[in-house]
C-alpha cells in the first residue's frame, strides 16, 4: 500500500493588473489562463493588456498570437516595444 498524497493547495489567485507573465505557468495551461485574464482586464475595464511570453523559440508567442486572434474581446495585438518587451511580450488592446 502506498501512503496517501497530501491534498494540492488551492489555486493562488492572480492579481489583475493588465500584466500577465506566463513564465511561471504551464503551456498546457494557456488555453484557459489567458481567456479568463483577458475576461477579467474587460471586467474591470482595462484599455490593454501585456502578455510576457519570452523569446524563446516563438512557440510561445505563436499560441499567445492565436488565443488573442480567436478572442472577441480582443480588438487588436502587436508585439512590445523598446518601452514594453520587444518581441518577449505582446499588447493586447481590449474592445
Amino acid at each position: 500500500m502506498s501512503p496517501a498524497l497530501p491534498p494540492e493547495p488551492p489555486p493562488l489567485p492572480i492579481p489583475i493588473t493588465g500584466e500577465l507573465d506566463l513564465h511561471t505557468f504551464r503551456p498546457a495551461d494557456l488555453d484557459d489562463l489567458i481567456p479568463a485574464y483577458l475576461a477579467e482586464c474587460a471586467s474591470r475595464h482595462l484599455p490593454s493588456v501585456r502578455i510576457i511570453h519570452g523569446k524563446g523559440t516563438g512557440r510561445l508567442r505563436v499560441k499567445v498570437h492565436t488565443l488573442l486572434r480567436h478572442s472577441p474581446l480582443v480588438r487588436s495585438y502587436r508585439l512590445g516595444d523598446e518601452r514594453t518587451g520587444s518581441w518577449g511580450a505582446t499588447v493586447a488592446t481590449l474592445r
